[in-house]
């Protein structure tokens, strides 16, 4: 039920900030005690792809930048 994280390398990353005229900083967050991060190997920093099934547009990406979880 998970859908599918991948970590995106540099060059995909550098894509994606041109497509869409933004910094890495303007990315949506997540932790890095994710389960599905400590799944994949990802670490601080990573730029995770997020794959899931859509009825309306077939198939669509989201993408997460994962950052250290403050501390209380």
């Amino acid at each position: 039920m998970v859908p599918d994280h991948q970590i995106m390398g540099e060059e995909e990353v550098a894509n994606l900030l041109a497509a869409y005229h933004i910094s890495l900083e303007q990315l949506p967050k997540m932790y890095h005690d994710d389960p599905a991060v400590k799944a994949i190997g990802g670490d601080v920093g990573n730029v995770i792809r997020i794959i899931r099934d859509s009825r309306t547009a077939g198939r669509a990406e989201a993408y997460r930048l994962v950052v250290k979880r403050p501390k209380k």
